[in-house]
């Protein structure tokens, strides 16, 4: 069992946590997918995965549904679905951020 923080993000709220050879991860779901957990892994370690639930995300216009993932070391990564499938991969460079669709 997991404990995570189920509360909306507020702006200015998250610090992320990227450099030369580290990166971060945003994966962008639908509003229904609020509380899902979405795993990813390094695409050559699939049993090394990790987690984070999706949360709102509240901007000044907006609210977004997504799961922040940071700091990752740069390389490529698998998204997984719930059910054990991949659902697509995706490469990080280090200092940056990257943008995932499910």
């Amino acid at each position: 069992m997991h404990d995570h923080n189920s509360q909306p993000s507020e702006p200015g709220s998250v610090l992320l946590e990227i450099g030369e050879d580290t990166a971060a991860l945003i994966i962008h779901t639908e509003p229904a997918e609020d509380g899902r957990e979405i795993h990813v892994s390094p695409a050559d370690r699939p049993e090394h995965r990790t987690h984070a639930a999706v949360r709102p995300r509240r901007l000044a216009d907006r609210t977004l549904y997504c799961v922040l993932i940071s700091p990752l070391p740069a390389g490529t990564y698998t998204v997984w679905n719930d059910d054990g499938t991949a659902h697509g991969t995706v490469a990080l460079d280090g200092g940056t951020v990257t943008e995932y669709h499910c």
